[in-house]
Parts: C-alpha cells; structure tokens; sequence
C-alpha cells in the first residue's frame, strides 16, 4: 500500500510564515487544522515549519511523509454525529534542532515569518538557568525562542516590522505573559543589550491564549479499518473532536492579520480572556465535575449515557443553565450557544468518557470548578442553587464508596479520603455533612456560614442514603 506523501496525494505548497514547537496530535489536531481551514478559504498562504522541541519527537515521521497527516473529526455537528476526515497540508517541513540547529536559526532570517505557536507541555514555558545563547541547542523552549528571536533581531537590525506574533497554546494561566518574561530574564542573562529587550517589548506581540479540544490522538485500536478506508498508509493519523475553540488575547491587530471570522472558526480576539476561562471552568469542568457523583451513583458509567437518561439529562442540563450560567458576566446568548456546545460534546458517540476516570481528586476539583458558581449564585440571587448542592450531597455520599451494595475505588490525595473514611465510619449524616462544609482545608471557608446551605445537603444527602440516588434524584427533579 502506498505510503502518505506529497507524490500519492494532491497538496498545495505554502509561504512558510509560521514556526511551531510542537509537532503533536494536539496542535495537529487544533491549530493546524485551523491554519488549513485558513489557508483553504481565505488565501491566508500560511506555511508552517514544526520544531521538534525535545530529543524525542516526530519530525522523521512528519518528513518521511512531507508534512502531511490525516485528521479525523468525530462528533456532534450541526445537531448530528458526523465523522469526517481530511489530509491536512499546511506544514511544510519539520526541523529537529538536535540534529541540525543551524537549520532552525537559519529560520531567524525569513523575511516572511510572522507567527510562532507553541504546544510544549504545561512545563514547556519554564526558566532555566543553565541554558546559554551558545547551546546547539538550549534545552528550554523559551531559551530556544529567545536565540532565534535574537538572531532575527541581528540579521534585521531590530526592524520593527520584522517582529513576530507569539501564540502559546500551553495550558498554564497567562502562558503569552510568562513566555515574554522568561524571553526577558535569557536577554538580561545572555547580555543580550537594552536595544533587543526594547524590540522584545515594542515590536513582539505575546497573547495570552485558552485553547479548547479533545484530541484523543492516534486511533491505534482501529487503525487497519482506517488504513483500508483510506487507501494508504498514514503513521500521523489523528482524531479530535468537532467542537473546537481557541481565545486569543491580543491588540486588535492580531486579529486583522488571521482570517478567523471569514472561515467560521470559533476563534475569538478579545483584550480580556478571564471571562471566558471562567465560562470553561464552570461550564464544561464544572458540568464534568457536578455530574460525576450524580450519574454514577445513579448507575450510569459513561457521560455520554448520562446525557441520554431522561432524569440525569434534564438534571445536568437544568443546572448549567439555571444555576451556572446566571453566575458569569458573558452575554446570554454566548453562554447559551457555549453550554449547547457542551451538551453536545458530552453527548458525542465517538468519544467515551468514563464517570470515574473524571473523578480523580473530585474534592479538589469541586472547589474549583464548582463552588464558585455555588457562592456566586448566592451573591447575585441571595437564594440557594438546588442543583449544585444536590451534587454537593451526591459528593459526599460519593465518599462512602458504595453504590447499590457494590464497593468502588476513589482515587484522591490520602487527605480526603482519610478525612471522608473517618466521617462515614461515623454514619451520622448530619455529623459528616457539618464536618465536611466547615473543612477549611478543603474549602478555605467554613461554608455552614452560609444561611441554608448545610440543611439543604443534609436533606439531599438523607435522601439518597434513605431513597437511593434514583429515587432522590427523580423526586428531586419533579
């Protein structure tokens, strides 16, 4: 069978304008894609040159085959599950500094460079003070950046125009911001001189990004059917998600610059990004983290079939758009469209999420995915979210490791579940629900400060433990 390369399949060749460090499924699968979509629709004739960021990578692979993969698309679309897949063409070529440094600073002196994205792993973006200018090459990225940003500051005389648009996808709040601070801390380091820091500041623009995708990766377990299906043999074939989303925080400029708006890319510029981490945190993790005690003790294992339970379903649903939602200061049509969004993920045939896998560490997760959303509520609406706290109750009987005379492992930090052990040894439901909300460790607030709260999750919780979570979820939910 033929192998997947520019002479078996028909690819267009690109201006390479674009550097990224990374060449894994994720930035594939979410940046890529992007870039592809823009360079199909729009002209954007962007051209992308991956960067091996550590000794170990795919850059061989990503050559042998010209650039080229295969991306899969699974998921609910327009109100239907579709499947879709498309050879994807934008990188030109792969470099592995490792191997052929000067290849990679020869990059500095492409007058047509205007873009670098990053995927490096949360402790991609970290400072190291061994690093040096002269390494071929720095071990960090942010080391490996600052030598070609400087390169390029060299071979152009700091020209202003020749400065680049940083875009890091990496998961760590204010990812544009650190990146430019540790550039910085190299450039005082390296004596680098006042006039390149300047450029750094003046002439580079550092956004800060959120980035939004499931990318289960290569498809091992089907990989023949798929190879059949195709027609050739494609060793980079990736699958992510149809939903996709991607915050950039930056000027007005940088959004002129990439045709986002005009391919329907759920792509957003904005001068402030919190609003929607907010919306993330408390709507997608906190619909995840409120559902997993809820559905699981109901007798649900995936969160797909949770979506598809009539009690679970309008449960869930009614809790995000009651409860959360009136809690975050986006406009209503945004937070709607964004919470459909979510259903809609959560209700993908191609993707199987285990409850329990979500409910590694649940107490932690709670306090920051949720709890928020419960104090907020009672701020803006001085009444008590019902929903929420019913997942609070479920929380705890979570805890006590039985679901309908079955045991289950909880897997948490030794605290929590020594903490939880000791409550549910007690069997007192009051005891361990005043226990529990006044733990300041976990909350760092006595929460039976708030009026009704602790009575309402004691209801909650008797019920459960009197009724079972079916029948104290469905009259709950009458």
């Amino acid at each position: 069978m033929q192998e997947l390369n520019r002479n078996t399949v028909s690819a267009k060749n690109y201006t390479e304008r674009v550097i990224q460090f990374g060449e894994g499924n994720f930035l594939r699968a979410f940046a890529n894609w992007m870039i592809h979509e823009m360079n199909k629709q729009a002209d954007f004739d962007a051209g992308v040159v991956a960067i091996q960021p550590i000794n170990q990578g795919l850059i061989k692979m990503l050559n042998d085959q010209d650039g080229l993969y295969t991306l899969y698309l699974n998921g609910i679309k327009n109100g239907k599950a579709i499947s879709e897949h498309e050879v994807i063409d934008c990188i030109q070529r792969g470099i592995n500094p490792y191997e052929n440094y000067s290849a990679y600073l020869v990059l500095a002196e492409n007058p047509d460079l205007r873009f670098v994205i990053s995927n490096t792993t949360e402790a991609g973006i970290a400072y190291n003070a061994d690093d040096r200018l002269n390494d071929a090459p720095p071990n960090s990225y942010p080391a490996k950046l600052t030598a070609l940003l400087h390169k390029r500051f060299q071979t152009f005389g700091g020209a202003s125009d020749k400065g680049l648009i940083v875009i890091p996808c990496e998961l760590i709040d204010r990812n544009g911001d650190n990146l430019k601070r540790i550039i910085l801390q190299y450039a005082k380091d390296w004596d680098l001189g006042e006039d390149f820091a300047e450029w750094i500041n003046e002439d580079n623009i550092f956004c800060n990004t959120l980035v939004d995708r499931i990318v289960p990766g290569y498809p091992r377990e089907k990989i023949d059917t798929i190879t059949q299906e195709l027609g050739y043999k494609d060793n980079l074939v990736v699958e992510g998600e149809q939903f996709h989303l991607w915050v950039i925080e930056a000027p007005e400029t940088v959004k002129e610059e990439i045709p986002a708006e005009a391919c329907g890319l759920n792509i957003v510029f904005t001068d402030n990004m919190e609003p929607y981490r907010t919306r993330k945190v408390r709507i997608l993790n906190g619909a995840h983290t409120a559902l997993v005690p809820v559905g699981y003790l109901y007798g649900i294992d995936k969160v797909r079939e949770s979506l598809e339970d009539d009690v679970v379903g309008t449960y869930l649903k009614n809790t995000i758009f009651n409860e959360i939602c009136p809690t975050l200061d986006l406009p209503e049509t945004e937070l709607n469209q964004f919470s459909n969004d979510v259903l809609d993920r959560f209700r993908n045939p191609y993707l199987e999420h285990a409850l329990m896998s979500i409910s590694l560490n649940s107490t932690s997760k709670f306090k920051t995915r949720v709890l928020p959303s419960i104090i907020e509520y009672i701020k803006r609406k001085n009444a008590l979210p019902k929903g929420l706290l019913f997942s609070f109750a479920s929380l705890i009987m979570f805890y006590k490791g039985d679901r309908n005379g079955e045991s289950y492992t909880i897997k948490d930090d030794q605290v929590a579940l020594d903490f939880f052990a000791k409550q549910w040894a007690t069997n007192d439901a009051s005891a361990i629900v005043k226990a529990t909300l006044s733990n300041t460790s976990f909350w760092d607030k006595d929460l039976t400060a708030y009026e009704g709260l602790e009575n309402t999750v004691l209801q909650n919780l008797e019920n459960i433990l009197n009724k079972g979570m079916k029948t104290a979820l469905q009259e709950f939910s009458k």
